[in-house]
């Protein structure tokens, strides 16, 4: 009897899942479709039942951040804030302890750059697409600024370099330093006259 198409949608979901995670913590090249597999609770042999290539499936481990993200839920949490205050919201939960040490869940967009970079096309358009939602969100809050879109990309950089860089050492004051740097000119660009 054949699966049905929630059965397989997810299964697809449990495999993307497990890539996700494993991409995010040893990186593209050092993740086999086996170990993705297993991770999901299946076998190798599933897995072209769903995706025509490990770079498909990348890509669709990075899209995937966009709806299983730890910072929705956080950041929604009073739904009655604007905008200007979300995003505030935003750029401290994203330069956080808490999201800095949650390795498996991590954003793409600081977890995986270098993968990014040398993967292929797929991978980089969906790359690509986080990159523009998550400057979208400073946007928004920005909307009644001239500058609003240079000053949301900027965030962006901020956040993203602040947690590659904090990332990439072993000197627990440098990472915390780097980080509340970031966050500081972040917020001083959100509210060019206050910084919290």
């Amino acid at each position: 009897m054949p699966y049905t198409a929630e059965h397989k949608e997810r299964t697809r979901s449990k495999i993307v899942e497990s890539a996700r995670k494993l991409f995010n913590r040893h990186g593209f090249e050092q993740v086999s479709i086996e170990t993705i597999m297993s991770g999901a609770g299946l076998t190798r042999g599933g897995f072209y039942n769903h995706f025509d290539s490990k770079d498909e499936l990348y890509a669709a481990a990075v899209a995937s951040f966009a709806t299983c993200n730890p910072f929705r839920k956080d950041v929604a949490r009073s739904p009655a804030a604007g905008q200007l205050d979300m995003a505030r919201r935003l750029i401290n939960l994203y330069l956080s302890d808490e999201v800095l040490e949650d390795i498996e869940n991590h954003c793409p967009l600081y977890a995986l750059p270098g993968d990014v970079a040398r993967a292929g096309l797929l991978p980089q358009r969906a790359y690509t697409d986080l990159i523009r939602n998550l400057t979208r969100i400073y946007e928004h809050a920005l909307k009644d600024a001239s500058d609003g879109a240079q000053r949301a990309q900027a965030i962006v950089a901020l956040c993203v370099g602040g947690m590659v860089l904090a990332r990439t050492t072993d000197d627990a004051s440098l990472r915390a330093t780097l980080r509340a740097s970031a966050r500081q000119q972040a917020l001083a660009l959100l509210y060019p006259t206050r910084a919290d």
